[in-house]
């Protein structure tokens, strides 16, 4: 089910948007946005559920897997950026 909604964007957005379904890479603007934002989605859960094992301390199984995340991360501008819900 979805519901359609209005949003009011900066023109330089909606430029963007029509940039990435003129090229291809999304077939419309919808499309885009909902990919973006469930990929937002899952990052504020990822923080939640951090936030809740933190206290724990580091895994020893994971602390690999977390090295390689953060690595990844760094060159990202989401990466420094933390928003919060």
């Amino acid at each position: 089910m979805s519901k359609q909604i209005a949003v009011r964007l900066p023109d330089d957005l909606v430029d963007f948007l029509d940039e990435v379904v003129a090229s291809g890479r999304f077939q419309s603007r919808a499309a885009a946005v909902t990919r973006e934002l469930r990929r937002f989605q899952r990052r504020v859960a990822a923080e939640r559920d951090a936030e809740i094992y933190r206290p724990l301390g580091e895994d020893p199984e994971l602390a690999p897997f977390a090295a390689s995340e953060q690595r990844r991360l760094s060159g990202s501008t989401m990466a420094s950026t933390t928003t919060r819900w």
